[in-house]
C-alpha cells in the first residue's frame, strides 16, 4: 500500500492561526498532525508515502526533513491548488498496480487503516470511503447493503445506523460522513482530468451514475474528529490531554470521566475551567491558538511557572501544557483568594498578620525568582525599563482613562518631561530581583493556610518595589492609608535587610513605584470597562484616584505639579 495525504490547503476555516502555520502541522498533544497519520500509515503497513503541498508548503518541508521514518515520505507541490482529485492526478507516477490510500492531514483518529484497506481488497469494487456519524456533517447517504448512494450538499442530517460493531450490517440506511479516509483502485486515476482542479466527489459521482459501487467502511466504535476549525481543534486538543493531565497529577488515582466547569475570568483574555474527574481536580488555563511564531504570553506562563516552582516558590504546579493550542493544565489551589479572605476578616490584626507572611513570601519571589530567570522567557520586556514606564503605564494612563475614559482634551506630550523623570526617579532607586508585575490581591492564592502566586506570567526583571506597591494599594481590599504605612513600615525594615539595601533608597524606590504603578491600574480599568466591556472594574477607579492623589501629595507639588494638579481637579470631578 502506497498513500497521499492531502495537505496543500489554505486551511480558510483556520485563520487567522493558519497565516503561519500549515494545518497540518498544528500540534495534539505535542505531536504535529502530519506525523501522527504518518505514523498511522506506517503501523498499518504503508511502504511509501507522498504529500501534497501549497500554503506554506516550506515548512512542511522543513519539518519533515529534520524527521526519520522508517519509510519514504515525500512531498509534491502544487503551484496552484489542485482540488483532491486534481492531487490524486498529479501523483500518478508515485502510484503503482496496487489500490492506494489518500487521507485528508486535518483529521485525528484512531480507525485501524489496515482493516480499512484489506476490507476494500476483500469487496472487488473501485472505491471505498470511510464512513462516520458525526451529524455536523452527516450528508453520505448509504443504502442497506453498504454502498454509497448519494453526496448530498443539503442540511446534515443526524440520522445514522445503530452503534455496533465496525462491520456494516445489511439492513441499515441513512447518511453518515465522510471521514476523509478512502482507498482507490488505480483504474479511477483515469478518469481525473490531468492539470485542472478537480474534486473527487465528482468522480464518485459519476461512478454511481454509472451503477458501480462505492463501499462504505462504517467507523462505528472508533475515535475520529475533524479539526478544520478552531473549535473542534481546541476540543481534539484537550480531549487528548486532559486524561493525561490526570495521570500526571495523580498517579496512583482511579480515573473517571472528566468532566469541564467554566471559572470566572478577571481582566484577561484567558479562559479558565475547572476540571473533575471523580474526587480529584485541575485547573486548565486556555490562552487561546497561536497567532505568530514569537514568545507569547502561554510561553512565559509556561516557562516562568515552572522556574518558579523549581525555585519552590508556591506557585501551582503545571504539569502538562501545549503551547500551540494554548492549554495548560494545573493544581488546583481552590476558590479562595486573599482578596475574599481580607474582605470576610473582621479582625483587622488578622488581615495584617495575613499580609506579613505574603511580604515575606514576597521578599523570596524576588530572590530566588531571579536566580537562574531567562530574560527571554518573557513576552513583553525582559526588564523593567524607561520605555515600559512611559508606554505601558504613563502613556496607557494618558490614552486609556484620561482621553478615552474622562474624555479630557489631553496628551502625552503635555506631561511628558513629568512622566520621563518619574521613570528615572524609580529605576534610580529599584531593589531588582524577580518581578511579579500584577502583585494584587486576587492573584494570591489560599489554600490549607498557605499562600500562592498566580497570573505571573507578566514576570520579568525588575524593582521589588514595584510589587510592594501593587499589594499594599490594592483596589480591590482598599486598605486604609494607617494599615498601609504599617504594612510599609514593616517592609522596608524587613525587605531591606533580607536584600541587604539601604532603607531609605527601599522607601524612595517605593514611592515612585506606586506612582507607575497607580497609573497602570487606572489605564487598565479604564481599558477594560470601556473597551472590553466589563464595566465591573468601573467601581474601582474612584479608590484608585483617592490613592494616586494620596501618592502624589507626598512629594508636595516640587516633583510632578502638573500630575499633582490634574489628579486633584480629577477627583474633585468623580
Amino acid at each position: 500500500m502506497k498513500a497521499l495525504i492531502l495537505a496543500a490547503g489554505f486551511g480558510t476555516r483556520l485563520l487567522p492561526f493558519t497565516e503561519n502555520t500549515p494545518k497540518a502541522l498544528f500540534p495534539v498533544a505535542g505531536r504535529p498532525l502530519l506525523h501522527i497519520i504518518i505514523l498511522s500509515l506506517q503501523h498499518a503497513g504503508c511502504k511509501a508515502v507522498i504529500i501534497n503541498t501549497h500554503h506554506l508548503y516550506k515548512k512542511i518541508d522543513s519539518y519533515l526533513a529534520r524527521q526519520k521514518y522508517a519509510i519514504p515520505v515525500i512531498t509534491r507541490y502544487e503551484p496552484e491548488i489542485l482540488g483532491t482529485g486534481g492531487a490524486i492526478k498529479n501523483v500518478a507516477d508515485f502510484w503503482d498496480d496496487h489500490p492506494f490510500m489518500v487521507i485528508n492531514s486535518d483529521i485525528v483518529t484512531d480507525i485501524d487503516l489496515k482493516k480499512v484497506y484489506e476490507f476494500h481488497l476483500n469487496h472487488g469494487h473501485p472505491v471505498t470511503l470511510v464512513l462516520h456519524d458525526d451529524p455536523r456533517f452527516n450528508t453520505v447517504s448509504i443504502n442497506k447493503d453498504g454502498f454509497i448512494t448519494k453526496f448530498n450538499d443539503s442540511t446534515p442530517l443526524p440520522s445514522r445506523p445503530d452503534s455496533g460493531s465496525n462491520s456494516y450490517r445489511p439492513g441499515e440506511t441513512g447518511r453518515l460522513t465522510f471521514t476523509g479516509i478512502q482507498v482507490l483502485d488505480p483504474q479511477v486515476i483515469e478518469r481525473i482530468p490531468d492539470n485542472i482542479f478537480s474534486n473527487s466527489i465528482d468522480i464518485y459521482r459519476e461512478l454511481i451514475s454509472e451503477n458501480k459501487k462505492i463501499c462504505a467502511f462504517i467507523s462505528k466504535e472508533y475515535y475520529w474528529k475533524d479539526v478544520g476549525s478552531p473549535e473542534s481543534y481546541s476540543k481534539v486538543v484537550f480531549e487528548h490531554m486532559a486524561p493525561e493531565a490526570f495521570k500526571l497529577a495523580f498517579p496512583s488515582g482511579v480515573h473517571k470521566k472528566i468532566f469541564r466547569a467554566r471559572l470566572q475570568g478577571d481582566g484577561s483574555d484567558r479562559n479558565w475551567y475547572r476540571l473533575t474527574s471523580g474526587n480529584r481536580s485541575l485547573v486548565m488555563a486556555d490562552h487561546g491558538i497561536r497567532k505568530n511564531p514569537s514568545t507569547s504570553e502561554v510561553d512565559s506562563f509556561v516557562a516562568i511557572g515552572r522556574h518558579l516552582h523549581d525555585k519552590d516558590i508556591p506557585v501551582p504546579e503545571i504539569y502538562l501544557y501545549d503551547t500551540f493550542s494554548g492549554l495548560v493544565f494545573m493544581e488546583d489551589l481552590g476558590d479562595v483568594n486573599l482578596q475574599a479572605l481580607v474582605l470576610n476578616t473582621e479582625n483587622p490584626d488578622e488581615i495584617i498578620s495575613y499580609y506579613k507572611s505574603v511580604i515575606g513570601l514576597l521578599g523570596n519571589l524576588c530572590l530566588s525568582g531571579a536566580k537562574d530567570f531567562d530574560p527571554v522567557w518573557t513576552y513583553q520586556t525582559s526588564h523593567y525599563d524607561q520605555d515600559l514606564i512611559l508606554e505601558k503605564e504613563c502613556r496607557y494612563f494618558v490614552d486609556a482613562f484620561l482621553r478615552n475614559y474622562l474624555e479630557m482634551d489631553i496628551s502625552f506630550k503635555d506631561l511628558e518631561n513629568e512622566f520621563r523623570s518619574l521613570a528615572d526617579r524609580a529605576l534610580e532607586f529599584s531593589v531588582n530581583g524577580f518581578m511579579h508585575r500584577d502583585m494584587q490581591s486576587r492573584n494570591i492564592m489560599v489554600k490549607n493556610n498557605r499562600f500562592y502566586f498566580i497570573d505571573f506570567q507578566g514576570g520579568r526583571l525588575g524593582p521589588i518595589q514595584y510589587d510592594l506597591a501593587s499589594l499594599l494599594m490594592d483596589p480591590y481590599v482598599e486598605l486604609s492609608f494607617r494599615v498601609r504605612n504599617l504594612l510599609l513600615n514593616f517592609s522596608v525594615q524587613t525587605l531591606s535587610s533580607v536584600l541587604n539595601v539601604d532603607p531609605d533608597d527601599f522607601l524612595s524606590g517605593y514611592k515612585y513605584c506606586s506612582i507607575t504603578r497607580n497609573l497602570q491600574i487606572l489605564g487598565a480599568f479604564a481599558y477594560l470597562s470601556r473597551i472590553k466591556g466589563k464595566r465591573y472594574f468601573e467601581k474601582y477607579i474612584p479608590h484608585a484616584i483617592k490613592t494616586l492623589t494620596h501618592n502624589l501629595s507626598a512629594f508636595k507639588n516640587r516633583e510632578f505639579p502638573k500630575l499633582e494638579s490634574l489628579v486633584k481637579k480629577i477627583g474633585g470631578t468623580k
